[in-house]
């Protein structure tokens, strides 16, 4: 019985697993807002100091990555060698998903207490859960480096076209009054 309730259990977290995939793929990205709750970061994480004191940069590299995996599907998570602001927002969306789908996971994996009831259901519960959870941390790790990204690109984009505007001026101003 005992062996039965492991298979029901570990069926149930594999489609689990392949279903939540399939989901982040085809949720709509404007549901994700990375300066709104839940997503915005919180005051402890701006400085990055928990992250560093768990040594997340360390050890963020050796967990799997889906975008390794199937790279056709998934957008890569390494930084272009030239940002483009609307690559840097989708790959901040992508954290977004990223976290939501972990941390759906680690709800719904207390779906093993059905199919095993007892100890046996509790173990595999908690430790889905604690195999999801470093996902989490790590998607709210990489959002505010990459959110800072974006907004010294934005403030680069926004002084070029300040810088451009005014040449135009300029231009035309030296057209008119060459013109009279």
């Amino acid at each position: 019985v005992k062996m039965d309730s492991l298979i029901k259990c570990i069926c149930y977290l594999a489609i689990l697993g392949i279903a939540a995939f399939l989901l982040g793929r085809i949720l709509p990205q404007k549901w994700f807002h990375y300066d709104r709750f839940p997503w915005r970061m919180w005051k402890l994480e701006r400085e990055g100091t928990i992250y560093r004191k768990i040594r997340i940069h360390n050890w963020k590299e050796s967990f799997p990555d889906m975008s390794r995996i199937f790279p056709e599907i998934m957008p890569s998570k390494k930084l272009p060698r030239k940002f483009d602001p609307a690559q840097i927002e989708e790959m901040i969306v992508e954290t977004c998903i990223a976290e939501c789908v972990h941390g759906f996971l680690c709800l719904a994996g207390l779906g093993c207490l059905f199919f095993w009831k007892g100890p046996g259901g509790i173990c595999a519960a908690v430790l889905y859960a604690l195999g999801n959870i470093p996902y989490c941390l790590i998607q709210r790790y990489n959002r505010p480096k990459l959110v800072k990204i974006l907004e010294s690109l934005s403030k680069k984009n926004r002084n070029k076209k300040r810088e451009e505007s005014d040449e135009e001026s300029t231009y035309l101003k030296l057209q008119y009054r060459t013109g009279t």
